[in-house]
């Protein structure tokens, strides 16, 4: 179980209902509760989250060159 500091109770506890989450800047983080006082924890895990998995670029179809004397 990860280990997280409890700031009502001033001190570091096992997370109660632990699940991993991502924030909105693409951190991974655990967030649960303090088992004494139920008060939600939350601890920051090191590097970003992988992200999905993106579709491959489409081939860019080359454009005809104009002519040199065209305007």
């Amino acid at each position: 179980m990860p280990e997280g500091y409890c700031v009502k109770c001033k001190a570091k506890k096992e997370i109660a209902e632990a699940a991993e989450v991502t924030t909105k800047n693409g951190r991974r983080a655990i967030k649960g509760k303090c088992p004494t006082c139920g008060t939600v924890m939350y601890k920051i895990l090191g590097g970003k989250a992988t992200p999905a998995p993106a579709t491959p670029p489409q081939p860019v179809t080359p454009q005809p060159a104009k002519p040199q004397g065209a305007t």
